[in-house]
């Protein structure tokens, strides 16, 4: 198996992270300016490097050096070189890394997005911070639109299903449990606060593709998938339900590799104690589980926090690969984490690992990975290795021309708003307005003789697939007349459009549902 050199030890030992290891997590600690981030973006390239695609969350704008190789004439060129020097690497020259950047509001990188049907009502409701009363509410309004193949695209969609459900509490109520119009309310309110920052971006079409975030380059170089979180990090909560998201689609994607030679994505999971603030007791245990088990699909999820204590118990007992750097005893809570961190590392006999936690200089760190027999190595006081990209951000017109030449341009920078519950509802609205007015003036007898406006999504279908069958059977006819044979068969035609039709319009609720109830699985 190959290895990530990670740097060297006080004895001149090499430390480094076995590849096919890597898919058994990390944890990536220590205060602010310790050197974190340059320890990161070291690993990301050396993962890319191996073929490994990654994916980082930039949370404070200073990742994207990662896509341009460093210089001598940049800031910290002369400290990037000594290190260099001081570990030995002849081979050291910059470089620069495939980077694919995203951005949750499409302003640095392009627009990642995912449907209602797909968030599911128990990540909305964390999102939304509901409580149980209104998590059943939003959970019946999943149902409901799962039952009348209504699609939960986007924010309006969800809005216009809460009204409706609203106006028809009653009838909801009576069929699938109490549907208050109060709980609704605070549904709605919620999400207009959650809009108001710009989490409607998020929702909508086209949806992300898994795939799109396991490309390698012509070199055979891993894409850095480069999120832009320096807005995001305003809306702690969406950040956090996001990449929670992000693990349960990789989840559900991916086939069951088991332990590969090496990872197929590694998932760095900046300010990481974001994802447990405030979580209930059963939410800590659902993300450990989903961390434990999407290693079987050879992905690796290396947290990066300040504070090691940050991370459950349960979900750091998952975490075999550490690099922590330096903590600062000023506070009793201080002291408990460098305690605690001492405690996680197999004992070195040579290092008295809770005075080196506070003595360490920036860029130093103890490392303890695990080895072929999946055991963790004896930790060691080490010294990271220089990245070889630029340290710091690129510039705007740096950042355009990459997301011009990107292996995804143009998939998913325009929205596409096609006919779902909104739409649906609205319709029936009209259709029913215009009822009772005819009601009204024409009598109900005669109205009721009247065919219905708005077509059911069968007759939709079928009216499409006629539609195309038409079309065939001009198409068979004009083969016809130019002497050629056609095995196409009309009618057949026309029942397998309108069937194709059919899963079209159903596509979403279905696949949203199965998605959901993964998901569901996970976090019950």
């Amino acid at each position: 198996m190959g290895s990530i050199f990670l740097g060297l030890g006080e004895n001149q030992e090499q430390q480094s992270l076995d590849l096919g290891r890597a898919n058994r997590h990390g944890l990536i600690a220590g205060a602010t300016g310790t050197g974190k981030t340059v320890t990161l973006q070291g690993l990301a390239e050396s993962f890319s490097a191996n073929g490994v695609p990654v994916f980082v969350a930039d949370v404070k704008g200073d990742l994207s050096g990662i896509s341009m190789p460093g210089s001598p004439t940049f800031k910290h060129a002369d400290k990037l070189e000594g290190r260099a020097k001081e570990l030995g690497m002849e081979d050291y020259a910059y470089s620069d890394n495939p980077a694919i950047f995203w951005d949750l509001y499409g302003e640095q990188g392009h627009p990642i997005r995912t449907t209602i049907s797909e968030m599911g009502p128990l990540l909305l409701s964390r999102l939304l911070d509901l409580n149980d009363t209104q998590e059943g509410v939003l959970q019946i309004v999943f149902k409901y639109a799962d039952e009348h193949g209504l699609l939960l695209l986007d924010f309006a969609d969800l809005q216009s299903i809460l009204l409706h459900a609203s106006q028809n509490s009653k009838e909801l109520s009576a069929k699938y449990g109490n549907v208050s119009k109060q709980s609704v309310g605070a549904i709605q309110r919620q999400l207009l606060s959650f809009e108001a920052q710009g989490a409607d971006n998020f929702f909508g079409e086209p949806a992300l593709e898994i795939d799109d975030f396991l490309k390698t380059d012509e070199q055979g170089r891993g894409y850095i998938n480069v999120l832009a979180a320096d807005k995001l990090m305003r809306s702690p909560k969406l950040y956090a339900t996001f990449l929670l998201w992000l693990l349960a689609e990789l989840f559900e994607s991916l086939p069951e590799v088991g332990d590969p030679e090496k990872p197929k994505l590694v998932f760095f999971f900046d300010e990481a104690h974001l994802l447990f603030d405030d979580a209930p007791k059963a939410l800590e245990d659902k993300i450990e589980q989903v961390v434990r088990l999407i290693r079987s699909k050879g992905v690796g999820v290396f947290f990066v926090t300040q504070n090691p204590i940050d991370i459950p118990e349960e979900v750091a007992g998952q975490l075999g690969n550490r690099v922590q750097h330096a903590l600062r005893a000023f506070t009793p809570r201080d002291k408990k984490a460098i305690k605690a961190a001492a405690d996680t590392f197999r004992i070195n006999p040579d290092l008295d690992v809770e005075e080196a936690i506070t003595q360490l200089r920036v860029g130093e760190a103890l490392v303890s990975t695990l080895m072929d027999d999946g055991a963790p190595s004896v930790v060691q006081r080490t010294l990271i290795k220089p990245p070889r990209s630029r340290l710091g951000p690129i510039t705007a017109k740096e950042r355009a021309i990459i997301n011009s030449v990107s292996p995804v341009d143009g998939k998913y920078d325009t929205a596409v708003d096609r006919e779902s519950a909104e739409e649906v509802l609205a319709a029936k609205a009209a259709d029913a307005a215009q009822t009772a007015q005819e009601v009204e003036e024409k009598g109900e007898d005669e109205v009721r003789k009247q065919s219905r406006k708005t077509p059911s999504l069968w007759e939709k279908a079928f009216s499409r697939g006629a539609k195309v069958a038409a079309g065939s059977a001009a198409g068979a006819a004009a083969a016809a007349v130019l002497g050629k044979k056609s095995r196409a068969n009309p009618m057949a035609s026309g029942v397998t459009s309108a069937a194709g039709s059919i899963a079209t319009d159903l596509a979403g609720p279905i696949a949203g549902r199965f998605v959901r109830n993964l998901i569901g699985g996970l976090m019950r």
